[in-house]
């Protein structure tokens, strides 16, 4: 499906599918009730990723308190460009309580922003899923999950299931009242049946 496709009559018939699929996505749905999953399209790829870098193995409340020092560095602006961010001093970056991987991370996707190996939105919203997975897990600190956060949340992908996600496993865990939560190979093959919804799914799962 493309972007345009994240309508409210996309949400509603991606909740109809999933509640049918057997009493356990029926029930959970009903619980949580209307999917309210949205995007924000006018983010660009390159400050897609830097976001995720930032809130990798972090409690929101502390990913935000950094992202919110780094961006006080930058007044008058909503977020730097590539070129500010590799000319501000690493120190600086530190002191907003990047760590040392993660300002490593940074200041590579500004570069690779810069070189052309990350796309621009409208380029990024004219490719495959896949294709741009590949083309950015190559990044330092850019794994699947964090490119496939760029594909929900940015490019307004509706069939991304992020089977690496401890959320999403541990929601299916609970949804079928398992001991153990499906592995990440597993709950891949097992999502197949919730395309073509698949975000959605996530969505819900993350709820459980």
């Amino acid at each position: 499906m493309t972007p345009a496709d994240l309508t409210p009559a996309t949400l509603e018939a991606g909740r109809s599918a999933l509640s049918a699929l057997d009493p356990d996505w029926a029930r959970l749905i009903a619980t949580v009730g209307p999917c309210l999953h949205q995007a924000k399209m006018h983010r660009e790829p390159f400050e897609a990723l830097v976001r995720a870098v930032a809130y990798q193995q972090l409690h929101a409340r502390a990913a935000e308190a950094i992202l919110g020092r780094v961006l006080a560095l930058y007044p008058g602006q909503a977020f730097p460009t590539p070129e500010q961010l590799l000319a501000t001093a690493p120190q600086a970056l530190r002191d907003c309580g990047l760590s040392a991987r993660k300002l490593s991370s940074v200041q590579a996707i500004a570069q690779a922003r810069l070189d052309g190996q990350v796309p621009g939105l409208e380029a990024a919203l004219a490719m495959d899923d896949e294709a741009l997975v590949q083309r950015l897990v190559t990044l330092p600190g850019v794994g699947r999950w964090t490119v496939e956060m760029l594909l929900i949340y940015s490019l307004a992908r509706v069939d991304i299931l992020p089977v690496d996600d401890f959320g999403v496993r541990e929601g299916y865990r609970r949804l079928k009242g398992l001991e153990v939560a499906p592995t990440p190979a597993r709950l891949r093959v097992l999502g197949e049946a919730w395309s073509p919804y698949r975000t959605l799914a996530a969505w819900y799962l993350w709820r459980a």
